[in-house]
């Protein structure tokens, strides 16, 4: 009989669920947060596809972010402290969000028009800073709610 406490199995089922809740989080939010910072540019043709939604993109957008960063995610629980992992996850998550405005404002708008690379990059940080970092918490948050659970119960048991 196998002496570890968990078998195979057991661990390989844990990894895709850990894996998957992670990919759906991920999703949620990048759709949510795509939205609130791009939304008003839905109206606007693309000018890489003519008949491509802002909705189709975003679904795309959010499918690659979600696995994408799900696997380095899964990467970084070999760290074991929460905090910085936690901090080096929201930066990736709020870089790779505001690639992604960027370029949906330059597909959408700026190619359209005249901006400059300058004037791109400051519409696009006026218009998803806070959504990014709204969302960005809640969705680092949601990740690590057991180990913040789990940090919290262990602080309140030394406090009494």
């Amino acid at each position: 009989m196998n002496n570890t406490p968990y078998s195979k199995t057991q661990r390989l089922f844990s990894f895709i669920k850990r894996f998957s809740t992670s990919i759906a989080i991920i999703f949620t939010s990048t759709y949510l947060q795509i939205y609130w910072s791009m939304g008003q540019f839905s109206d606007h043709t693309s000018s890489s596809c003519l008949e491509c939604s802002l909705f189709e993109d975003n679904i795309y957008m959010s499918a690659v972010t979600s696995v994408f960063l799900s696997a380095i995610f899964l990467l970084f629980s070999f760290v074991k402290k929460t905090f910085i992992k936690a901090a080096i996850e929201f930066l990736l998550l709020i870089s790779l969000w505001t690639f992604w405005n960027y370029s949906i404002f330059v597909d959408r708008e700026s190619s359209w028009s005249t901006y400059d690379f300058k004037s791109e990059l400051h519409y696009t940080l006026s218009l998803s800073s806070s959504p990014a970092i709204i969302l960005g918490c809640i969705c680092i948050l949601v990740l690590h709610y057991k180990e913040i659970k789990a940090r919290w119960i262990v602080y309140k048991k030394h406090k009494l």
